[in-house]
């Protein structure tokens, strides 16, 4: 094992949104979501920089004034991995160095989970990894809870919105909940903004199964912590009560 290669942070904030317009500027605690994603991100030890890509003058305003790093993207883009990689290029993101793409709708982040997301990344092979942690049955069959299944040297088998492994004989033991949360070598991002969605990808929805269907390895950690994103304003109240007890 080497130690940790360089690596970068970069947070996809879009205007635009189906379920909440406006997310990434929402106030809490007197601070624009973005500021707080930001902020846990940057405690993170093995991130030399963390940047915002936005396609969006009002963001990126208001990241100017709150003296958060950010860049100006195209509005083109068909999801957040598209966007991280623009920015990547822009930021001159060396080939061997390691891109995390954060969420910009996680401002409860745990910046442990960002450490441990790049641990794979001191053996010199590895090229994509992600988190998942467990969770039991009953909260196994939503399909907006992505699973993970993993080889024993945590290389990721599949993801799949349906509940798998199946359980044939009704044994005992759980599942893995993947957490969307992604780290790249700068080579790998190249890579998957080269490859056209895959049928699987499009059947289940998924898009890192473009990656397993290119052959690219996808390494699981996992992780004790569990997630508290803001997909509609009603989410807000648990996240502002979790900042609030920090």
């Amino acid at each position: 094992m080497s130690i940790f290669p360089e690596c970068h942070g970069i947070i996809p904030a879009r205007y635009e949104s189906s379920r909440f317009p406006g997310k990434p500027l929402v106030e809490i605690k007197g601070r624009p979501m973005f500021w707080h994603v930001h902020n846990r991100a940057s405690r993170c030890p093995q991130l030399g920089s963390v940047t915002l890509a936005t396609d969006d003058a009002r963001i990126f305003d208001a990241a100017r004034r709150l003296d958060v790093p950010v860049v100006m993207t195209g509005s083109h883009h068909q999801s957040g991995t598209d966007r991280v990689l623009e920015a990547a290029q822009l930021l001159g993101i060396a080939p061997d160095a390691v891109v995390v793409n954060i969420q910009g709708d996680e401002p409860c982040l745990e910046p442990e989970m960002l450490t441990e997301l790049l641990t794979p990344f001191r053996s010199p092979g590895v090229r994509v990894a992600t988190l998942a942690t467990p969770i039991g049955p009953d909260k196994a069959g939503s399909p907006d809870r992505v699973k993970v299944v993993r080889a024993r040297n945590g290389r990721a088998l599949y993801f799949s919105r349906a509940v798998v492994p199946y359980d044939r004989d009704a044994a005992p033991g759980g599942y893995l909940l993947h957490i969307g949360l992604y780290a790249f070598r700068m080579e790998a991002l190249r890579r998957f903004g080269q490859l056209e969605p895959s049928p699987l990808e499009l059947r289940e929805k998924l898009e890192q199964l473009r990656l397993l269907e290119d052959g690219m390895d996808i390494y699981v950690t996992e992780t004790r912590h569990a997630c508290h994103g803001v997909d509609r304003p009603d989410d807000l109240e648990i996240v502002k009560h979790i900042l609030e007890n920090d």
